[in-house]
């Protein structure tokens, strides 16, 4: 599935870098929103849109890239991607408005989802079954690698040189890696070239992920956001029902029926996603309004799950070329639903080091599940499916996001009726948080079902027109 001029260790670099600028820009962003708003007298609304658009951008992009990394060529997709993020990321950086900054981290978003959608199919094309896990264990370590240096380096740059200064430094980094993949990388892995492109089904897809996301983030701002929803979700049906019928569709829903371990290997996914997204919100604002702690101090507590997960996941990954990988993913989601039990468990006199225990296993639990997951994911597909995978998996890990925020904002909606966190709420706060992690605890719970219903089975690829 290699040709001998593209280098693996290349693909790998790529890849990685890849990997780490994307959550990086996202955790270092979220650190320069107070400066920009300040700068450019931004409501708190404008603020959270800089998020929600590439967010966004990014959801309603990421299946169609897939697909278009199949019949166009991986390489390619990755290629432009590239160049689309590190250009519209570095424009940021000369933006004159806060509508400009949304604009751009919604084209931003695009970039984004043309990369992910392709990277894991392009790591399980050229790296053969023996090495799979380890080389996927890696790159998901660069994601989390990312995730921990995005608040630390990005406060030292706003801090130093200013909010645009964060903007600066993916050009740089974003060429260096296009230079590589351009020199090192000559396949272009595109086992479905000549097929069509369903444009039907990604005209019906985009803007029923447009209402979800809308919805889902003014849940608690009236009845219009309800409506938005129920639209979203017809939609979404309408899309399935299209794809059945569809000789050629975007989503191939066969390999959702008929392919047992691809299916419940994504649901295991959007569940895990679904419990654990929250987690870090909820601690954060624990650590803050109930510990005492400054938000530096909160972050270098918090910064303990995914220095966790940077180090255990190419472990695990490697593990999972010996050990079955839905064995390694259950155990790993089982940690998880333990971590987030004693994070429910959690007062306004537990010690500090139940918190960092607590982190200890979240970070474990997820490098235990993270890269043996994907591995079961990306290996359950014919090599013409890889990039359809590849886009379902990012897709699954964004609607998981996107349920853990609408199951945030409904408990908060009913229980602080939309007060802020003060001494006086800090019981409702606390009640608040215990439910929600309940909830998300149980949705780890059923993970946990969808991850066990595959270890029995031995992962063979099937090929479904």
């Amino acid at each position: 599935m290699t040709s001998g001029n593209t280098s693996r260790s290349a693909v790998l670099f790529s890849v990685c870098m890849a990997h780490f600028l994307m959550p990086f820009m996202m955790s270092a962003v979220g650190i320069a929103l107070p400066a920009i708003g300040r700068e450019f007298s931004a409501s708190v609304l404008q603020l959270g849109l800089v998020e929600t658009s590439y967010v966004l951008s990014a959801s309603i992009f990421l299946l169609a890239m897939g697909r278009f990394g199949d019949i166009h060529g991986r390489r390619k997709v990755f290629q432009v991607g590239l160049l689309v993020f590190s250009v519209f990321g570095g424009l940021i950086s000369l933006a004159w408005s806060i509508e400009t900054v949304i604009i751009l981290r919604f084209l931003q978003g695009m970039g984004g989802a043309m990369v992910m959608a392709t990277t894991m199919a392009i790591v399980v094309s050229v790296f053969p079954p023996a090495e799979r896990g380890k080389a996927l264990g890696i790159s998901i370590a660069s994601v989390y690698a990312g995730i921990s240096c995005g608040p630390f380096f990005g406060g030292l740059l706003v801090t130093a040189f200013g909010w645009r200064s964060i903007f600066y430094i993916v050009i740089p980094l974003g060429l260096l890696t296009y230079a590589v993949v351009r020199t090192k990388m000559h396949e272009d892995w595109a086992e479905a070239k000549g097929e069509p492109f369903d444009w039907r089904g990604a005209l019906v897809y985009a803007p029923s992920i447009l209402l979800l996301v809308t919805g889902v983030s003014n849940l608690n701002q009236g009845w219009w956001a309800w409506v938005l929803l129920l639209l979203a979700n017809l939609g979404l049906a309408l899309f399935i029902n299209l794809e059945t019928r569809t000789d050629y569709p975007l989503l191939n829903i066969r390999l959702l029926r008929e392919n047992r371990v691809f299916a419940l290997s994504n649901l295991a996914a959007l569940f895990n996603y679904a419990a654990t997204f929250g987690v870090t919100f909820f601690l954060s604002l624990y650590l803050q309004y109930v510990k005492g702690m400054s938000p530096h101090q909160a972050g270098s507590l918090l910064i303990v799950q995914p220095i966790v997960q940077t180090i255990l996941s190419p472990l695990c990954g490697r593990l999972s070329d010996r050990v079955p990988a839905a064995l390694l993913a259950t155990s790993g989601m089982t940690l998880c639903a333990v971590g987030l039990a004693l994070a429910a468990s959690l007062s306004a006199t537990s010690p500090l080091p139940l918190v960092f225990l607590l982190l200890i296993l979240l970070g474990a639990g997820f490098a235990l599940f993270s890269s043996p997951n994907v591995s079961m994911i990306m290996g359950s597909v014919a090599p013409r499916y890889l990039g359809i995978a590849s886009g379902l998996n990012s897709t699954m890990r964004t609607m998981g996001m996107m349920t853990s925020m609408m199951i945030i904002t409904l408990i908060f909606s009913m229980l602080m009726h939309g007060q802020p966190v003060t001494p006086e709420t800090q019981p409702a706060f606390l009640s608040s948080m215990r439910l929600a992690l309940l909830v998300f605890c149980g949705l780890c719970v059923i993970g946990i079902g969808c991850s066990l219903g595959r270890v029995k089975r031995n992962v063979t690829p099937r090929e479904s027109r």
